[in-house]
């Protein structure tokens, strides 16, 4: 086991391990100075002293400089401003060399030895004239970093379709993988509008009920099969409740007469189905191209990050 600080440098980011030294009585409210690979920084502490297991410590553990003070506060608040005005004079670099990029935002390390610029852009950009004209201005290292759409959309924020903040930018440390299948799995429209989030990618929402829905469906049987109720009568599924747990069952009463009947799960007997997802989707053309397109989307995407 080690002994360990978790240090966070942004809202939602991801947390960052770092050995606690003579600082053994660090609280969450504590800001700190510490080393990383991009220079020095000023993190906020999210996770007091406690002990991990060592195989999620990437070594060398790098030590805590100090706790920040009320000069290293003042400096902190200092280089936001700093990055505001960053921002604009990169925005009109990129104006003046006409670069096919959108600029997402400005950053610098709290010793100020870089500065680094975040964009987005459609393929390559070759920005090195932008990067020798941004050093003969702020006279120190720069860095062009180039990040996807959802890198885009942690950073900026916003509010998602159901009206609260992005679960990305609020609290979710990294994304995780999404797929058509759990859109299917819980039968929502799988029109790309309405299961994509202002990202362009699929909701990433779609994974916290995955797992109950996909053991919810397992006790289910598919809409078209046929099912014996407890009145002995055979029928057809005609619609699913995944959540009730309810079946409605088109019924013969007599060789005219036909009823649609609703019956608890657990009382049909049917053969379990191995798979869970059936693809109740629209076949015209329109429709499937769009979701082929947005699956090869999160494809490329998850590949990206």
């Amino acid at each position: 086991m080690t002994k360990v600080i978790g240090v966070r440098f942004r809202q939602a980011g991801k947390i960052y391990f770092f050995a606690p030294g003579k600082y053994t009585d660090i609280k969450n409210t504590d800001h700190v100075i510490v080393e990383t690979a991009r220079g020095v920084e000023y993190g906020d502490v999210v996770l007091d002293l406690r002990e991990v297991e060592d195989s999620k410590v990437v070594q060398p553990l790098k030590p805590i400089i100090r706790v920040a003070d009320a000069a290293d506060d003042e400096k902190n608040i200092q280089n936001h401003e700093k990055e505001r005005e960053a921002y604009r004079v990169c925005l009109s670099k990129i104006a003046k060399h006409k670069l096919d990029m959108k600029l997402i935002k400005a950053e610098y390390t709290f010793d100020n030895n870089k500065v680094l610029f975040y964009f987005t852009a459609d393929g390559r950009v070759d920005f090195r004239d932008l990067v020798k004209d941004l050093a003969s201005v702020f006279r120190t290292r720069i860095e062009l970093r180039q990040i996807g759409v959802r890198d885009e959309a942690k950073m900026m924020g916003g509010l998602g379709v159901c009206g609260r903040p992005l679960c990305c930018s609020s609290y979710m440390p990294e994304f995780i993988p999404v797929s058509i299948k759990m859109a299917k799995e819980q039968n929502l429209s799988l029109n790309p509008t309405k299961i994509s989030g202002i990202c362009g990618r699929l909701m990433c929402c779609l994974k916290y009920e995955e797992d109950t829905y996909e053991e919810l469906n397992r006790k289910l049987p598919s809409v078209g099969d046929y099912v014996t109720t407890p009145d002995k009568l055979k029928g057809e599924v005609t619609s699913v409740s995944v959540l009730r747990q309810l079946v409605k069952v088109v019924v013969e009463l007599d060789e005219d007469n036909k009823e649609v009947r609703e019956y608890p799960v657990a009382e049909l007997r049917f053969k379990p189905r191995r798979h869970n997802n059936k693809d109740n989707v629209d076949n015209s053309s329109k429709e499937l191209q769009a979701l082929e397109s947005l699956e090869k989307k999160e494809a490329r995407a998850r590949n990206n990050e």
